[in-house]
């Protein structure tokens, strides 16, 4: 009996949907508009509700349901947060190694480098340049030594801490 009703309802539903399509009406389309709008209505209740508005008409069971269907949306969203975060670090991890192989490398390069310029004759060192500095405060003639040489008349003079330009003027002085 019950394979007899199923083909039934098969065969109607088939049947339905063959003469649907050629058998629509306006009033049909009336029809199924005032459907697709309590849709739409139930679903923008249901929207305000998991925002937390409206919920004074709602008694305690349907509270309870709005809950746990909120609650079951925020284990949905925290899984999937979870996950991305997941990837994320796994990347970072997969980044840390590939830096961390890059300054092995680098390392290894700078060993050989160094290596090789041990094995070389040591260069000459460039000289080193001289600084001048003038003191702040007190007398820059004190930190001057000035060498008389017998040269016809002519003073060498070697400031340690004058600058340059103030050579010649020290040199004016001593003559």
């Amino acid at each position: 009996m019950e394979a007899i009703l199923e083909r039934y309802e098969r065969c109607s539903y088939a049947e339905k949907i063959l003469t649907a399509p050629g058998n629509e009406t306006p009033g049909s389309w009336t029809l199924e508009s005032s459907k697709l709008m309590a849709k739409i209505e139930v679903l923008e209740k249901n929207m305000r509700h998991y925002a937390g508005e409206g919920l004074e008409s709602l008694n305690l069971k349907e509270l309870h349901s709005v809950e746990q269907q909120i609650d079951t949306a925020l284990k949905r969203i925290r899984t999937k947060k979870n996950q991305l975060m997941h990837e994320s670090i796994s990347q970072l991890h997969k980044k840390e190694k590939a830096l961390q192989d890059q300054r092995n490398t680098l390392y290894k390069k700078l060993n050989e480098k160094e290596a090789n310029t041990d094995l070389q004759p040591p260069h000459m060192p460039a000289p080193d340049p001289i600084h001048h500095s003038l003191p702040i405060g007190g007398d820059p003639f004190l930190e001057t030594d000035v060498r008389e040489e017998g040269y016809a008349g002519d003073h060498h003079i070697t400031a340690t801490s004058l600058p340059p330009w103030m050579l010649q003027h020290v040199h004016h002085l001593i003559k």
